[in-house]
């Protein structure tokens, strides 16, 4: 019992309450965005029971010695290479992906937990290589690192996790003290390779009966591009994004209302408590509450960043910057795909979007963050 009551003291009280005041937040708003949906009824009770599971694996991952995880890393990077290529061969389908395995009356999503697996190998890869990462030549082999499973990733199809893991590496790395302009020069040429690839992809496809090769389906091409005018198909491709924007702009400062969203009831707005959820909170409590919302997640972040400054060793602190880069990606994605500024990629929002896999793994995350800051203070279990 002494030892439980010194845990308790040490942990980051700030950051556990901004997690808790997040999913308190998302339960009110999947119970408002799927109250009187019959598809949709039993979504509110999974997401407690996901919940649930999430603050057992946080409680999990709070009690382990994190820096054992270092010794792990070549099991836990087989394992997750494992579990990825299992989805290919044994994985169901869903959405035109086949991203889920199922296991008796449990479905889960490897790539959500994948995620925080390769965090972890790649925090323990990088201690030894910290300031060793000035030259382009240097960072080949952390990409050899992250592309392997990246790969399987991208095989599924699943776009919007491939690109979480271009931003964890990227946000790691900086933190593993790679050059900032090295990396802008990456990040930027990349985005301009990939620009005018699709360009060129969809001017051979209109102008020519050659057809150039890209590594992405048509709906991924689609969605990456119809954001830039997705009036031009608004009964297509365009009418997720159409649909969030006007959910959004309806809401006002103040919002309309729990339960008296019209695009939201009306079924207008598509997978409103996941993907879209972000739209729900504008249109029912407006910018005020989007504004909070975000607010949160700002002392959510900043915390995570202090525990990252305050770690006591390298591996501790790249832990952090990958958990950071994971969290603060997937907001600025989340809520920019909803507001119309950004392709729609199918990423969820951390602790608020309805599901499973993502809820454990972030909760998990948070779990790791908390093991880091309070094994800086030495405390004795």
């Amino acid at each position: 019992m002494f030892k439980q009551s010194r845990l308790f003291k040490k942990l980051d009280h700030t950051l556990l309450a901004a997690a808790a005041l997040i999913i308190i937040f998302s339960l009110v708003i999947i119970y408002s965005a799927t109250k009187g949906d019959p598809d949709l009824s039993g979504d509110f009770s999974k997401q407690i029971i996901n919940i649930s599971v999430g603050l057992m694996a946080m409680i999990f991952m709070l009690y382990i010695n994190y820096e054992d995880l270092v010794k792990r890393m070549k099991v836990l990077y087989v394992v997750n290479l494992l579990m990825l290529g299992a989805v290919l061969f044994a994985g169901d389908a869903a959405m035109g992906a086949q991203r889920w395995i199922e296991l008796g009356p449990f479905r889960f999503q490897p790539s959500e937990f994948s995620k925080l697996i390769i965090i972890v190998c790649f925090a323990a890869y990088l201690s030894s290589r910290k300031g060793k990462l000035y030259r382009f030549r240097d960072l080949i082999p952390s990409f050899a690192f992250i592309g392997l499973p990246l790969l399987f990733i991208l095989k599924q199809p699943d776009l919007g996790t491939s690109l979480v893991f271009m931003a964890i590496m990227f946000g790691m790395l900086f933190a593993a003290g790679a050059r900032p302009l090295l990396l802008v020069a990456l990040i930027v040429g990349g985005l301009l390779v990939a620009s005018v690839w699709i360009w060129a992809h969809f001017w051979f496809e209109a102008n020519s009966s050659f057809n150039l090769w890209i590594p992405l389906q048509d709906y991924q091409l689609k969605r990456l591009t119809i954001f830039i005018n997705p009036w031009k198909d608004w009964l297509g491709d365009g009418y997720h994004v159409i649909q969030s924007q006007i959910a959004i702009g309806q809401g006002g400062l103040f919002g309309r209302g729990l339960f008296q969203g019209s695009q939201t009831h009306g079924e207008f707005l598509p997978i409103r408590d996941t993907d879209f959820i972000f739209s729900v909170v504008g249109e029912e409590t407006g910018f005020i509450g989007a504004v909070v919302l975000l607010f949160i997640y700002f002392i959510l972040i900043y915390r995570c960043i202090y525990v990252a400054i305050n770690a006591k060793d390298c591996f501790g602190f790249l832990l952090s910057a990958g958990i950071i880069s994971m969290i603060t990606f997937h907001v600025l994605v989340n809520v920019g795909m909803t507001t119309g500024i950004m392709p729609v990629t199918g990423i969820p929002l951390p602790m608020f979007s309805y599901g499973g896999s993502s809820m454990i793994t972030n909760l998990a995350a948070l779990g790791l963050l908390l093991n880091i800051n309070i094994r800086r203070q030495n405390i004795m279990f």
